[in-house]
């Protein structure tokens, strides 16, 4: 059976989380999630990447963060931007603490976890000034794709 992850999470606790982070830096957070997946994941992260706009940011810190759980797996994939900025292994770290919350089911509270700590990244990096505006969505995007 698969797990519509969708109907498992807070949408409303994650969108908050993403306009709390996005509020004190002018980097970008998304969140796709695909319940009904098959394929290659980081491939369909990549393409969900780009065709969401993370890559069009004006400073380049847009961060996606890609669920597929139908095949219990997930991305975390930066702009060039942040990338260049992070310490080498944030992005595991933040991929540990997604897993630990995933395989005990807390889903919403992972998914609010990793967005606080991408948020506390990007305010480090990328504070917010005062002309920043929101470019991409905060709502989680319920992917609907199946990648072959």
């Amino acid at each position: 059976m698969v797990m519509r992850l969708t109907n498992k999470i807070d949408s409303a606790r994650v969108q908050a989380a993403i306009e709390a982070a996005e509020a004190r830096s002018s980097g970008e957070i998304v969140v796709s999630i695909a319940d009904f997946f098959i394929g290659n994941v980081p491939r369909a992260a990549r393409e969900t990447f780009a065709r969401l706009g993370v890559t069009r940011t004006l400073l380049r810190n847009g961060v996606l963060l890609f669920v597929a759980p139908a095949r219990r797996r997930f991305e975390i994939l930066a702009d060039d931007g942040i990338h260049a900025k992070v310490a080498p292994g944030f992005w595991d770290m933040v991929a540990a603490v997604l897993g630990k919350r995933f395989a005990a089911r807390e889903y919403t509270d992972g998914l609010v976890e990793a967005i606080e700590m991408i948020g506390t990244e990007l305010a480090l990096h990328f504070p917010r000034g005062p002309h920043d505006i929101n470019e991409l969505p905060d709502k989680p995007e319920a992917a609907v794709r199946h990648d072959r």
